[in-house]
């Protein structure tokens, strides 16, 4: 299966042979002729494509021929690819006048046999290529007449995304599920079950592929009756290898939300007894594969110290593995779904928008289709997808009675089902999604990364100038997660982060990519010379260098990448000798990924990798990188987060003029960025910016933040340090433009560095308002700030969803936030000089809130107040008839309590109160609605009474408990939903 990556390279040689500034070289070359049959020739070949994939399976001779013609259109690319680079490289040295350039360029004598040599290159890759073309018709290659699918999903369709939490994979929309209500029921019953003798009991959930049986476990862990049946839930996904330290370590991670100190047994083996001892947990381990009874009894005995009652869930596909696991009487084997069920969700999937009626000859063609998928709802959802596209009972047939009966045969059942659904995808995401197949099962994917990979690679073209690349990339991702060859995990801010592909899926990506792409296994049996794309699932440095000599042996790999999701303790060090071998071996790559190698130096041959558009050595402990990277004219992307060592960038970083993300974050080491780094203007990512000690100008290699000024494009986040230290503060901020800069989606401001105590700080309020970004910001963190009042855009940033205040000592009160329309998170810590959360009067909050009780922080629901000493009161001043006074008085008087607590303002979303070491809070709106914690210590329960007291007869207040940790049970009706309650020396 050739064609899919095949299919994008060659639309990628016939974009670049139309670019104007390779018919310029043609021109001058006297090739231009040459070119253009190339380019006629090469969109002749990628037209019959689709007809050589479906011959290839039963005619060797077309295989062959495909395998030819791979060859030629890889060689192809990169001799087109070495022509431009040598033009951009010669348009940085001399400046932007591209034409002159490059007619000076290639007319110098020193130029003459490089050219000639060139034009050499590009006649004989005509001929091969003619030749190719030749033999198409030798095997009646035709053009395969099939309509386009296209189908763009746009940020306002992202429906059915299941919203995830970092580090667990356990949430699911039931919206989603169809006819597991029964099987749901059922394993209920088992984890109720008292009957069973064991403290610790073991539940396996078995079934073939695709039938849902994760699905089936999210949707029974997510349960309300399951969530007040156990203290503790746990989910830990195991997949393929069965490592029990790995497992261990896991669980301690999902139930403690932190990484366990050391990888040692002994180590791990006690942090787990602390987390289950004596507690009626459930745990989830989701898609087990191991049939070796010991390695099972060896993690059983550390799973037994729970609380009676305690449960183990296992999800397999293998009998075995449930015989090994689970007694027969704790065994739920999943079945598929009736064809009732099977037909409505198909309906689902095939008709988006509910249909009234639906044709009975329709409905009889629908369900002959699903019968096919034998009740697995993944085969049934694709193929749904393909069916969307389909508006008539003719396509409808063709569907049941041609593509699918003639779909090759798998040993799996329902794979010819996903087999035809890729058939259908058109070429464009055939080459993304076989593309996929370099990231291990269960990989938890990054868009971002994957997005870049896919520019890299070639693989994104836009018709038009004005969009982003990314943009279009991000089009095919949400197409492909659209017909459920992803499914979505993590999210933020509505968009997709992070995702899986489900192992079937996985599979056939591997199928279709068999040829191209390599995911090497630990005992790198799958070795494929022919591959261009290589992954490394990095287990550890010594692996890395006894395996690397085999799997360089084909020395045009385009990829290179470390695809591991779990970091492993003491991986070692990576030789240089090592590095050198692999950049010398790598000369046409085009991404390269050496991540977490703690490499301390970068070969300076990295300089000679002129293909590449993607490098990542982020978590090294490189202090300088080599100044032979800024050769990289083609690079695109480099990322350098957490290399905590790095102190400075390369002085002539603005040669990377292709570069668009440039990853810098936690990078704590970096004294101040290179003058010249406004002139990338192309950047989007750029996620730290180090203002520099010494005034602007101080040193010809440190660039000040008007280097911002024109990175317009930037996305996503940026953090801006050590603000403290700029001299003209009003002119320097509004130099850096960052009220123009609309789709930054996260600002970072910080004043001091660590350990400066603020003496000589600016002190200039007005300084502040020219840091003003633009009103889309998402998210807004204020560190260090020295001034007493904070800028009044800040009530402008109506799209903020998320805003921390850290460490402003003489801060004495925020501008009004509370009609902040989507804000769901405020942080306001360490600010020693707060007195007022705002200078406002309560009255005008209260008109507003019972004018429309949506307009008072409408949308709040995660609220942190910490360490602020001095913090009297929300309000500085409220009107209570004809007399004023401060909020900070009001609980002194029960008479004025009860006056005005009725119309107080209120958080109608709250959910979560994190209220710390406020010793002299002592008013506050009211929550009625806390749900999810309350969490207060070294603080007065005066900020509380109002609340407390808001429904309680005669509004005396309820006896508060004084236990540090309690159940919400005795609470009045306002608190009564609270799941979790901490205190701690409370007044």
């Amino acid at each position: 299966m050739a064609d899919a990556i095949l299919y994008g390279v060659a639309q990628k040689i016939i974009e670049s042979l139309g670019s104007s500034t390779l018919k310029l070289i043609a021109s001058i070359w006297g090739v231009k002729d040459d070119l253009e049959k190339m380019k006629n020739t090469i969109s002749a070949i990628q037209a019959v494509l689709e007809d050589a994939e479906e011959k290839q399976v039963k005619d060797r001779q077309v295989e062959d021929w495909l395998m030819k013609l791979r060859d030629a259109a890889f060689d192809a690319d990169d001799l087109l690819s070495e022509f431009s680079t040598h033009v951009l490289q010669q348009k940085v040295m001399g400046g932007d006048k591209v034409a002159k350039k490059v007619r000076i360029f290639f007319s110098c004598s020193n130029q003459l046999v490089f050219s000639l040599k060139m034009a050499c290159k590009v006649k004989a890759m005509g001929e091969r290529l003619n030749n190719i073309s030749t033999d198409r018709d030798k095997y009646q290659l035709n053009l395969v007449e099939r309509p386009l699918e296209r189908r763009v999903v746009t940020r306002g369709r992202e429906t059915r995304v299941v919203k995830g939490e970092r580090d667990t994979h356990s949430l699911v929309s039931e919206t989603e599920v169809i006819g597991r209500e029964n099987d749901k029921k059922a394993v209920i019953g088992l984890l109720q079950d008292s009957a069973v003798k064991e403290n610790v009991s073991f539940i396996s959930i078995v079934g073939i592929g695709g039938l849902g049986k994760t699905t089936l476990a999210q949707y029974v862990y997510n349960d309300e009756i399951v969530k007040a049946h156990f203290e503790l839930k746990i989910w830990v996904c195991v997949s393929d290898v069965f490592d029990v330290n790995t497992i261990v370590e896991n669980i301690i991670i999902s139930a403690s939300g932190k990484k366990p100190e050391s990888f040692r047994m002994e180590h791990l083996k006690n942090e787990l007894y602390e987390i289950l001892n004596q507690k009626m947990y459930l745990l989830v381990l989701d898609d087990v594969w191991n049939e070796n009874e010991e390695e099972w009894d060896k993690l059983k005995t550390l799973l037994l110290h729970g609380k009676r009652g305690s449960k183990v869930v296992i999800t397999t596909r293998i009998e075995l593995v449930a015989n090994i696991t689970s007694p027969i009487s704790q065994r739920y084997p999943l079945k598929g779904l009736s064809d009732d069920q099977s037909w409505a969700l198909l309906k689902r999937m095939a008709f988006e928008e509910e249909q009234e009626t639906i044709s009975i000859n329709f409905k009889a063609i629908g369900m002959d289709i699903v019968k096919k998928c034998k009740g697995v709802p993944l085969a049934i959802k694709i193929i749904g997808r393909v069916l969307n596209h389909k508006k008539t009972e003719a396509e409808w047939s063709d569907i049941k009675n041609i593509e699918l009966t003639n779909v090759p045969k798998f040993e799996d059942g329902i794979m010819p089902v996903l087999k035809l659904s890729y058939d259908h995808l058109p070429p464009h995401l055939k080459c993304c999604f076989a593309y996929c197949s370099l990231f291990p099962k269960d990989y938890l994917i990054d868009k971002l990364t994957l997005v870049q990979l896919w520019i890299a690679q070639g693989f994104i073209q836009s018709a038009q100038e004005n969009l982003q690349l990314e943009d279009v990339a991000d089009e095919y991702f949400m197409d492909l997660l659209w017909r459920s060859f992803f499914q979505a995990v993590e999210e933020e801010g509505g968009t997709t982060r992070r995702f899986k592909m489900h192992d079937l899926i996985h599979d056939l990506a591997q199928h279709v990519s068999r040829i191209d792409c390599t995911l090497v296994d630990p005992n790198a049996k799958n070795e494929n010379e022919k591959g261009r794309h290589l992954s490394f699932p990095f287990y550890n440095v010594s692996f890395f260098e006894k395996n690397l000599s085999t799997l360089v042996k084909e020395n045009k790999i385009r990829t290179f990448i470390l695809a591991y999701n779990k970091w492993n303790y003491d991986q070692g060090t990576i030789k240089i000798s090592t590095l050198k071998k692999l950049i010398s071996t790598f000369r046409y790559v085009r991404a390269l990924d050496l991540h977490g190698l703690n490499m301390m130096k970068l070969p300076n041959t990295i300089g000679t990798l002129m293909h590449l558009k993607y490098l990542d050595v982020s978590s090294n402990d490189i202090e300088v990188l080599p100044s032979s990277i800024t050769k990289l004219v083609n690079l695109q992307t480099l990322k350098l987060c957490k290399c905590e060592e790095l102190r400075k960038l390369p002085v002539n970083t603005q040669k990377l003029v292709s570069l668009k993300h440039l990853d810098l974050e936690n990078c704590e080491n970096l004294t101040h960025m290179p003058r010249g780094l406004g002139q990338l203007t192309s950047l989007q990512t750029l996620t730290l910016f180090v203002v520099s000690e010494g005034p602007v100008g101080s040193s010809k290699h440190c660039g000040g933040l008007a280097e911002l000024n024109k990175l317009n494009d930037l996305r996503g986040k940026l953090e801006i340090k050590n603000l403290a230290r700029v001299k003209d503060a009003t002119r320097e901020f509004e130099a850096a433009n960052l009220k123009e800069k609309q789709r930054l989606s996260e600002l970072i401001l910080v004043w001091n560095p660590v350990g400066d105590d603020g003496v000589g700080a600016s002190d200039d309020e007005n300084s502040m308002d020219s840091l003003q970004p633009h009103e889309s910001l998402k998210s807004l963190e204020v560190d260090g700030y020295m001034g007493v009042r904070v800028s009044s855009w800040l009530s402008f940033l109506t799209n903020l969803v998320e805003l921390r205040f850290f460490n402003c000592k003489k801060c004495q009160y925020l501008p009004p936030l509370y009609q902040l329309p989507t804000l769901r998170k405020l942080n306001i810590s360490f600010m020693n000089g707060l007195e007022y959360m705002t200078d406002g009067d309560m009255n005008d909050e209260i008109s507003a809130s019972l004018a429309s009780p949506s307009t008072f922080f409408p949308s709040l629901e995660r609220l942190f107040i910490i360490d602020c000493l001095n913090l009297k009161g929300w309000w500085r001043s409220v009107d209570k008839g004809n007399e004023a006074t401060t909020t900070s008085t009001i609980s002194s008087s029960s008479s004025s309590t009860n006056h005005y607590h009725q119309h107080m303002p209120y958080f109608p979303r709250l959910s979560y109160f994190f209220f710390r070491y406020c010793p002299k809070m002592a008013c506050m709106p009211l929550f009625p609605n806390l749900e999810e914690e309350l969490d207060l210590r070294n603080s007065s329960l005066k900020a509380l009474e109002e609340t407390i007291e808001m429904n309680n007869t005669g509004g005396r207040a309820s006896s508060f408990p004084s236990s540090s940790s309690s159940s919400s049970s005795s609470f009045s009706p306002p608190l009564s939903k609270l799941k979790q309650l901490r205190l701690w020396n409370i007044d």
